[in-house]
């Protein structure tokens, strides 16, 4: 899922009353794991969408994903999920009950890596700070499942965090407190520039600048990334693409993962143009994939913005489905960046709003069924492995 602009403050505000410490934090998660295990409680409340769900995805509806089960293809293949999210809004729950229950229902899960979503951002104190909440919030839930008592998956071995870059030379202080407070967890800083002045993507953004990765305190906050071991990601429609291949050869030392298939778009302006827009894209994919520090995360599919309506059917798609959809999307991702700087993600819980995670894994790896068991590998864990420093 995208965080749509680097600016905007999470729309969700609860007052606090004192400071929570991060015992306080591990000992609320771990009441909500005990809570859930009994409740087994969905992620999100049936009935009307909640407002809170936002508009780049379809609500997430458990009684409707539940009309699917498949059997795990390839159960052994060690996975690493290099992008989810946590979040808890009114109406839309996916702490680490929910999480748990995904990554146990039945993939070889080894790791996650956590991106940032605006979550449990602090209430006071700096603007500039105030992010720091969310590394806090999740390096709780990180030490929880690394005491392994809730299972053989390291939930969050890293965390792609979020500091504004266009801080410009007093970057590099606040990242260091993040780098402090995550015990060293963080792997990466991604600043969303989704943006666009037509009315249809206007609203899958957060009403973020354009020509943010050409600004220039964002690139001077930008320089602080690689001195410090850490990756950007990059999140962005397509018609972005153009900003972060110049990006990309500004810095060549800097390691860049692009989110999400680089953005396809299929509606707004390219409604019933699927054929123009995916030659577009493409060409602008294989530009930022000649860029030998460029990486690509293989997923966010299920998003609204590439146009497929599966969450509209009667029954939840199949593997099968998905394959055929996405295939021609991940396929030239793959022939762009090779296996090696490719890796697929879950985007949950955005995606689930489409499919189940047991379904969405088995749809890439009917994607990948042709490959080499060392392709796979990299696609699956290696490629994640490299770009986040995750030596699991």
């Amino acid at each position: 899922m995208p965080q749509t602009t680097t600016m905007v403050q999470d729309t969700v505000r609860r007052p606090v009353e004192r400071p929570v410490s991060r015992r306080m934090l591990l000992a609320g998660s771990a009441g909500l794991v005990g809570a859930a295990a009994v409740t087994a409680r969905p992620a999100l409340a049936q009935g009307s969408p909640p407002a809170s769900v936002l508009p780049i995805q379809a609500p997430v509806r458990q009684d409707w994903l539940d009309k699917r089960h498949e059997e795990i293809i390839e159960p052994g293949l060690p996975i690493i999920d290099p992008h989810h999210h946590l979040w808890d809004r009114p109406g839309y729950r996916y702490l680490f009950p929910e999480l748990l229950a995904d990554v146990g229902s039945g993939h070889n899960i080894r790791a996650t890596c956590y991106e940032q979503a605006r979550e449990m951002y602090r209430a006071d104190g700096p603007e500039e700070l105030k992010s720091l909440g969310e590394t806090e919030f999740v390096s709780g839930v990180s030490a929880m499942s690394a005491s392994g008592k809730y299972g053989p998956t390291r939930c969050i071995a890293g965390i792609i965090g979020f500091v504004d870059l266009r801080l410009g030379s007093r970057v590099k202080g606040v990242i260091e407190r993040h780098i402090a407070v995550s015990d060293g967890r963080v792997r990466g800083i991604r600043n969303g520039s989704t943006w666009s002045d037509d009315p249809t993507l206007k609203t899958f953004t957060a009403g973020g600048p354009p020509g943010l990765l050409l600004d220039k305190s964002f690139r001077e906050g930008f320089a602080n990334l690689a001195p410090l071991g850490l990756t950007f990601d990059g999140w962005m429609f397509q018609t972005q693409l153009k900003d972060l291949a110049d990006l990309a050869r500004a810095f060549p030392e800097t390691t860049i993962v692009l989110n999400h298939c680089g953005g396809p778009l299929a509606v707004g302006p390219y409604a019933g143009k699927r054929e123009e827009a995916f030659t577009e894209w493409r060409d602008r994919i294989r530009e930022v994939a000649s860029l030998p520090n460029t990486y690509i995360k293989l997923g966010g599919l299920g998003m609204r913005p590439i146009g497929y309506t599966f969450f509209d059917n009667d029954q939840p798609p199949s593997s099968q489905d998905l394959e055929k959809a996405w295939r021609p999307y991940i396929e030239t991702c793959i022939a762009a960046f090779g296996t090696q700087r490719s890796m697929f993600e879950s985007n949950f819980p955005v995606d689930k709003g489409t499919c189940s995670y047991q379904v969405l894994w088995n749809a890439f790896k009917r994607i990948a069924a042709g490959y080499s068991t060392e392709e796979k590998t990299a696609l699956f864990s290696g490629a994640a492995s490299k770009a986040y420093r995750l030596a699991v």
